[in-house]
């Protein structure tokens, strides 16, 4: 019996005889299957709404498929193979782009972070067109390079770019002021100020301007697909929209949205290590 346990006595019926139970650690084990779970309420009452709905014929098949039709969909695509050639298509052109918005980004963002000379040439332009939805430049884009690989890799890369960008921009100027002069007390020159002082105190920030990045990426990707591509799971609603298979349609929302939770899951735990790896040192 360990000596941190704590113990309640409750009566029990027959005997009226007490009964020892661990009600600390229950009580902690309850909290934490409770926080785990709650995530998840949202979606299940939302699955059983639909499956309610579908089973009761509240809305037409042919609008909201049953659970079971857009299974039996998913299941087919992903045995014949067609599903993992879309999903591959639009991995890689989500990795490309978003690599290359997020070097821009953290190029363009270091730069006027460390120059307010920089920051002042730049960062109207920069908020301006910011200001333009991905779609606002397919037009001027498709023009210059037509409808090819390169438009989808240019308007990803426009999209990540943004978040990592001003990220940043905010975490190179969020330094205290203290720390720098305790660099030039020690006589840092301006490159150990970078890399030993502002760049460690700016990685939180940095990293989640990837994080952000990252998602704007990816929902950049499945809205170029559905307005220029011939393969990719925007390719693949917008094919099943085409044709009104609708359980086709949500088969592959379904992979958008597990695609998109699964990397934004990973980044928050390479996010969470990183911060706790920090905090031991």
């Amino acid at each position: 019996m360990s000596a941190k346990q704590t113990f309640t006595l409750w009566p029990t019926g027959a005997g009226g005889l007490p009964d020892l139970l661990p009600t600390g650690k229950i009580a902690a084990q309850v909290r934490r299957a409770a926080y785990a779970a709650a995530p998840w309420l949202l979606p299940l009452a939302l699955f059983a709404l639909w499956s309610l709905g579908a089973a009761q014929g509240w809305i037409a098949p042919q609008v909201l498929p049953a659970p079971a039709q857009v299974w039996e969909v998913l299941r087919d695509l992903a045995v014949s193979g067609e599903l993992w050639t879309h999903v591959a298509a639009s991995l890689q052109r989500v990795l490309v782009g978003f690599a290359v918005g997020a070097v821009l980004g953290l190029v363009l963002g270091a730069a006027m972070g460390l120059s307010r000379r920089a920051e002042a040439y730049l960062l109207p332009s920069f908020n301006a067109l910011v200001q333009i939805p991905v779609l606002g430049w397919l037009p001027f884009v498709l023009l210059l390079v037509g409808i090819g690989e390169p438009l989808k890799y240019i308007l990803i890369a426009k999209a990540a770019m943004v978040p990592v960008a001003l990220n940043t921009l905010q975490g190179f100027r969020q330094t205290p002021a203290s720390l720098r002069e305790v660099g030039r007390v020690y006589g840092f020159s301006q490159r150990q100020q970078v890399l030993e002082i502002v760049l460690p105190h700016a990685v939180p920030t940095l990293f989640t301007g990837l994080r952000l990045g990252f998602t704007k990426a990816w929902l950049s990707l499945v809205v170029v697909e559905l307005v220029a591509s011939s393969e990719g799971l925007g390719f693949l609603i917008v094919y099943g929209r085409q044709l009104f298979q609708l359980d086709q349609v949500m088969a592959a929302v379904i992979v958008v949205g597990a695609i998109g939770f699964a990397i934004d899951r990973v980044l928050d735990v390479a996010e969470r290590r990183m911060a706790r790896a920090r905090s031991t040192r």
